[in-house]
Parts: structure tokens; C-alpha cells; sequence
């Protein structure tokens, strides 16, 4: 090795070894700092996991003490029942509630151990529901040894007990607690989470300063002192061409971004849409095989009780009550049907000033006197074309609810006015006029969650018992029904305000005659001749049954395409009684194949779905609803026969 070379790799040493040491003091750093990561991130799950248990134990305890209460009203409520009835099957279900508010104590005392106060809480609640249970066993021994007097007087006197009011006290006083604790727990989480992130950012800034100087050293590395002019240049140009590319990635991400939200905004309300709309044909499928279902039902009751020998009272009322069962049953089809918009209308031409001061004794009568109803109206002469019935049964259930949402106390008001909706106005609604009612309250409000979901059949966010769950989707139905749309407007703690909008009235329109259960007016009084074509053999049964029960001879056919057949191998014929939908050909479709066949003949459609087809298909002709009664049938045949015998004579 010569002098020279020897003497430049002596003088490369020292730089050499400042370099290697400062790489490793480096990677050591970096290891460091993994580790620490490491060790930061399980400390904070550690943290976070515990105080997510103290949270999750604080809900049980909620839960507990509101289950606790829940149980003692339904003992104190079957306890009633059990005095007033005296039946021991119900003093069964007061013991039954009662050792559940038992078990549900002792679960509570379980869960507050760890908190003092909590424990003297609960230790007060263990006196108090003790305490009760001996003056409750007061009153249930009473009515078990048939003492009635006593346990009434001694219920009477239980309802003032101090120890009543000490189980409520307590109960609300353990909630209470535990809802404070409970925001205190999820603070500490919450400052947890916030402490551990801000831990874990500081040694990930470290850790990219680190990484930052380790490139910095190798560049240091493989460029010599006579490239850094060059690459101070590369690096600047490179800089600039960096920024402008984050710029330019800034504003397409942005846009991207507005578009997206744009985009999932529009798939939502199209899914909503398309929900409802699934639900509703679901809905009005149910109703209808309920109508099949409760036609059978209701004609078999009828002629149990035409038939029911003399004195026959007790099964007189067994049928009486399960008549009602029935009609509520269809009552309820009927709502069911309305927001499948399933359910037949008899428009008219409404002024909806007018409707809604004809409505305000009923309003006033139904709120109760805690409620004020203020009305505004823009005085337009607009009118709305609807079936009056649905739209005050609307306005009602809107009413009703917004009473509900304010405690029975607050302020209602009701304003229409005329509105035109065009462009992104209009909605799901067609460009237009429209008249527009409003139904607002000073209640809680909803949240989102509600809001999206207030549409939907049986759901209710009243207590149970309180609310079906259909008012707002049975008014849902008759406004897209009618060729409108309902929309929510509601902010939590201010209040809600539904607004309805109508079709303004444009021109009348007609529809076939739908026969609703009524007495009959001028029923037929001479035996006929009918074919009766239905695919349901139940509801074939009894609409035999029911026609022979009025006198008249019927024969039957289960499938319209062998209609034709038995038309001609017929005598005489006076009626066809026809279902609407069924497999393979509908009634008005037979009817209209079987024309020449039928010159004459009074033709009568059965329906369990009011609004199924067109209303022109049935030429004018009656539709009676199923479930029907032999009252409602009887009045059909008769206007069916009057329908033919008109039209005979304007034909000549």
C-alpha cells in the first residue's frame, strides 16, 4: 500500500466511525421506540378494558334497578287483579312477580357491592321491599281465605304505605347514582383513550424523526461532497413538484369526496324507498290472506249463531265475543291495508279550512284540556282531492301522537296553505299544486334513528300497550295512496312536525261501488241461481254456506278456467259471485271471456285486497270486501241484481 493511499483511509477513520455510531445510536432509538409502542398500546387497552367493564357493570345496575321497579308495579298490578277477581291462578302470577323482584334484588345487591353507598342504598331497599311483602301477604292471605272486605280495605291502605313510596325512593335513588357514575366512568374512558392516543402520537412523531435521520445518514452516505449542490437543486425541484401534486390530489380527493357523499345521500333515500315499498307488498299480501282467513272466520260464527238452539246463552256470548275478536282482527287488516295504499278511497273534493275547524270539538274532546290546538290557515281556496274519512282518521292519529310526545301538555298547531313543488321540491311527488297540512308539536322530538324508521308497521317507541304501531304508516299509505307524500321534520328536546301533501283537486273520477257492512236496504227475495268461483277452498266453504243460509242455490268452482264449462252445463243462472285474484285467469278477466255466456246475469267480485287491479276492470260492477257478514252479502246480491237489471234496461 502506498504512502498516499495509506494516508487517505487514516483520515476517512474518524468520519467513518462518527457515521457507524451515529446509525447505531439510531436504530437503537428506533427499538426503543417500538418497544415503547408496544408497552403504551397494551397499557391503554388494559385501561380501556377496565373502564369499559366499569361501564358495562354501571348499565347492569341501570338495567337492574329499572327490571326491579318493572317487576314490583306488575306485582302490585296482578295483586290487584288478584283481589278483585279472587282467582288463584292470578294470586300464582302475584307470587311468581313477586320472588322475580326478588331475584332481581339480589342480583342488584350483588352488582353494588363494591360501592358503599350503593350498598346502603340497596340495604334500605331490602327493608323497604321486605317491609311491603308483609303488608302485600297481608291482603293475598286475606283474599285466599275469601276475606274480600279485608283485603279490599287492606289494599286501599297498602296504596298510602310509606313503604310504597321508600321502594320507589330507593329504586330512583340507585339509578340515579349509578347514571352518575356512569358518566363519571365514561369520562375516565374517555380521558384514557385520549391519553393513550396522545402518548402513542408523541412516539410515532418520534419515531419518524428517527426514521427522518436514518435517511438523512444514508443519503449523508452515498453522496459525496462534490453531488450536494446537485442534489440540494434535485430536492428543491423535487419539493415543488411534490406540493403541487399534494395540491392537485387535495382538491380530486375533495371532489371525490362530495360526490360520495352525494351519492350514498341518494342510495339511502332510494333503499328507504325501496324498503317501503317491499314492506308495503309484503303487508298487503298478509292483509289479504287475513281477509281470506277472517272471512271464513266470520261467516262460520254467523251461522253458528243462526243455528244456536233456544236458551242457548252462555255459547251465545262465546260466539258473541269471538265475533268481536274477529271484527278487531279485520279492523286491524284494514289499517295494515292502508299503508300498503291497498285500501279502496271514495275521494271528494275537500276544502281542508273547512275539515279542520269541522274537526275541533273532536279534537278538543280527544286531547283532553291540557292541550292547545291553534289552527292557521293561509286562506286559499285550493281544495285537496281525498277520502275524507282517511284524512280526518290522519289528522287524529297525528294529533293523538303529538299529544303522547309532549305528556298530555304543550301546544298543537295545525296550518294549511297551498304549496308547488317542482325540481328537487317535489320529492317523490310528481311536479305540481298541492295542498299542504301540517300537524307540529312542542314535544321531545325524535332522533334519526326514530325518524327513518317511524314508517314501519308496528313500530312504536310507546309503551307497551300504549300504541299499535300503526297510525303513522296507515297515514303513510293514504297519502302515497292518494298520490302525496308525508315528510318528518323534528329536532330533539323542540319538537316534531309531520306535514302532509296532497294533490290539489283537479277533476272527479269514478270508481266502482265498494260495499261496506251495513243493514240491508232492499235485499233480494227470491231464490237464485249462483256460481260462486273462488280458489280458496275454506272461503269457497263458507260462502256456499252462507248462500244457502239465505235461501239461495249455489254451486261452486274452484278455478276460473273451468268456468266456462259449468256456465254451460247450467239451467238457469242469475249471479256469478267472483274473487278477484286467482291463479291463472283474475275474476275480471273470467268475466270478460264468459260475456256471451253471461247476457243477463248480475256479476258480484269478492275481494280481500280492496285496492287490487284497476277500478275500471270492474265495469261498474258491486265489490264486496271480505271478511263479510250474511247481512253485507245479502245487500250485495241484491245491489248486484239491481246493477244488471239497470243496465238491462238502458241497453233496450
Amino acid at each position: 500500500m502506498s504512502e498516499t493511499s495509506y494516508s487517505r483511509l487514516i483520515r476517512r477513520l474518524p468520519t467513518l466511525d462518527w457515521r457507524v455510531g451515529l446509525m447505531i445510536v439510531v436504530a437503537l432509538l428506533g427499538c426503543s421506540v417500538l418497544v415503547l409502542l408496544v408497552v403504551n398500546q397494551r397499557d391503554a387497552d388494559a385501561r380501556h378494558q377496565a373502564a369499559l367493564a366499569r361501564q358495562s357493570q354501571s348499565y347492569e345496575v341501570m338495567v337492574l334497578s329499572q327490571s326491579f321497579a318493572a317487576s314490583m308495579a306488575r306485582a302490585e298490578a296482578t295483586l290487584g287483579r288478584y283481589v278483585v277477581a279472587g282467582e288463584r291462578a292470578v294470586g300464582r302470577d302475584f307470587v311468581a312477580e313477586w320472588q322475580r323482584a326478588s331475584g332481581q334484588l339480589g342480583l342488584l345487591e350483588r352488582h353494588v357491592r363494591g360501592n358503599p353507598a350503593q350498598v346502603d342504598r340497596a340495604m334500605r331497599l331490602r327493608e323497604a321491599y321486605a317491609a311491603r311483602g308483609l303488608e302485600l301477604a297481608q291482603i293475598a292471605r286475606s283474599t285466599d281465605r275469601g276475606r274480600n272486605a279485608a283485603a279490599y280495605a287492606y289494599y286501599n291502605e297498602a296504596r298510602r304505605s310509606p313503604h310504597l313510596a321508600a321502594l320507589s325512593l330507593q329504586t330512583r335513588a340507585i339509578f340515579d347514582a349509578e347514571r352518575l357514575l356512569l358518566s363519571a366512568r365514561a369520562e375516565e374512558a374517555r380521558l384514557t383513550a385520549v391519553g393513550a392516543a396522545e402518548e402513542t402520537r408523541n412516539l410515532v412523531l418520534f419515531g419518524a424523526l428517527l426514521a427522518a435521520a436514518a435517511i438523512a445518514l444514508g443519503w449523508l452516505n452515498v453522496r459525496a461532497i462534490r453531488d450536494r449542490a446537485a442534489a440540494a437543486a434535485e430536492a428543491e425541484a423535487q419539493r415543488a413538484r411534490s406540493e403541487e401534486l399534494q395540491a392537485a390530489v387535495t382538491t380530486a380527493t375533495a371532489g371525490l369526496k362530495a360526490e360520495a357523499r352525494e351519492r350514498a345521500a341518494a342510495e339511502d333515500k332510494l333503499r328507504q324507498a325501496q324498503k317501503m315499498e317491499a314492506v308495503g307488498q309484503l303487508t298487503g299480501g298478509i292483509a289479504h290472506d287475513f281477509n281470506n282467513m277472517l272471512a271464513v272466520v266470520l261467516g262460520g260464527i254467523e251461522l253458528a249463531r243462526r243455528n244456536l238452539p233456544d236458551g242457548a246463552e252462555a255459547a251465545l256470548r262465546h260466539i258473541d265475543n269471538a265475533a268481536e275478536g274477529a271484527n278487531r282482527a279485520a279492523a286491524l287488516t284494514r289499517q295494515l291495508l292502508g299503508f300498503a295504499r291497498s285500501e279502496a278511497l271514495a275521494p271528494e273534493a275537500i276544502e281542508p279550512t273547512e275539515l279542520i275547524e269541522g274537526m275541533s270539538i273532536l279534537l278538543d274532546r280527544t286531547l283532553g284540556e291540557g292541550i292547545t290546538v291553534e289552527t292557521h290557515s293561509e286562506g286559499t281556496q285550493w281544495k285537496v282531492w281525498a277520502d275524507r274519512v282517511q284524512l280526518e282518521n290522519a289528522l287524529l292519529n297525528l294529533a293523538v301522537n303529538a299529544r303522547d310526545a309532549m305528556d298530555g301538555r304543550g301546544t298543537i298547531t295545525i296550518a294549511s296553505g297551498h304549496v308547488a313543488l317542482d325540481g328537487d321540491d317535489a320529492g317523490e311527488c310528481a311536479p305540481g299544486d298541492y295542498v299542504r297540512i301540517a300537524v307540529g308539536d312542542t314535544g321531545t322530538g325524535m332522533t334519526r334513528e326514530v325518524m327513518d324508521r317511524v314508517f314501519e308497521p308496528f313500530f312504536t317507541t310507546k309503551p307497551v300497550g300504549k300504541g299499535t304501531g300503526l297510525g303513522l304508516s296507515q297515514i303513510f299509505g293514504f297519502v302515497r295512496q292518494s298520490g302525496g307524500e308525508v315528510r318528518i321534520e323534528s329536532t330533539v328536546g323542540v319538537g316534531t312536525t309531520v306535514t302532509m301533501f296532497l294533490p290539489c283537486h283537479a277533476a272527479t273520477t269514478s270508481a266502482a261501488p265498494l260495499i261496506e257492512q251495513v243493514g240491508p236496504r232492499a235485499g233480494s227475495h227470491r231464490a237464485l241461481d249462483i256460481l260462486v268461483v273462488e280458489d280458496d277452498p275454506r272461503v269457497l266453504t263458507a260462502t256456499l254456506a252462507a248462500l244457502e243460509e239465505l235461501g239461495h242455490r249455489p254451486v261452486a268452482c274452484t278455478d276460473p278456467l273451468t268456468a266456462p264449462r259449468i256456465v254451460a252445463g247450467l239451467r238457469t243462472l242469475d249471479l256469478v259471485i267472483s274473487d278477484v285474484l286467482m291463479p291463472g285467469q283474475t275474476g275480471p278477466e273470467m268475466v270478460a271471456a264468459l260475456e256471451p255466456q253471461l247476457r243477463s246475469v248480475a256479476i258480484l267480485y269478492v275481494t280481500g285486497y280492496a285496492g287490487e287491479g284497476d277500478e275500471d276492470r270492474f265495469a261498474g260492477r258491486p265489490v264486496l270486501r271480505k271478511p263479510f257478514t250474511l247481512a253485507g252479502l245479502e245487500q250485495a246480491l241484491a245491489d248486484a241484481i239491481a246493477v244488471q237489471r239497470h243496465t238491462d234496461a238502458a241497453t233496450g
